[in-house]
């Protein structure tokens, strides 16, 4: 049996960093997910997320998407398609940050040219 203040130690450093949302991600650990996004994710989407094996990824076309949407979609993937899940490697605050990248701060404003 665990004393109280054991568990509300654990409880502290276990669950209150999943719950402090994408703010609380330092700039470390976003430039981390950066890099995640245009190496892990571009091996599908490309790149520069123009497209692959998966669909490009261009912020106009995010935009249509609401950031929970996007966030369900990283985090458990879309069944019948090769678009896995990240559940298991990203934090629901990691997601959101990047669903929030994507739909703003994403290199490729849109794939259509002027």
């Amino acid at each position: 049996m665990t004393s109280p203040v054991l568990r509300s130690l654990l409880f502290t450093t276990l669950a209150l960093p999943a719950l402090a949302g994408a703010d609380a991600l330092g700039p470390e650990r976003q430039a981390e997910l950066e890099t995640l996004l245009y190496q892990d994710c571009g091996s599908c989407h490309g790149m520069t997320l123009r497209g692959g094996l998966g669909p490009a990824l261009p912020r106009d076309r995010m935009q249509g998407f609401s950031p929970e949407a996007l966030t369900h979609i990283i985090r458990h993937g879309i069944p019948g398609s090769a678009m896995p899940g990240w559940k298991a490697l990203l934090s629901e605050a990691e997601a959101r940050w990047l669903a929030e990248h994507l739909r703003t701060d994403n290199r490729l404003e849109t794939l259509q040219r002027d």
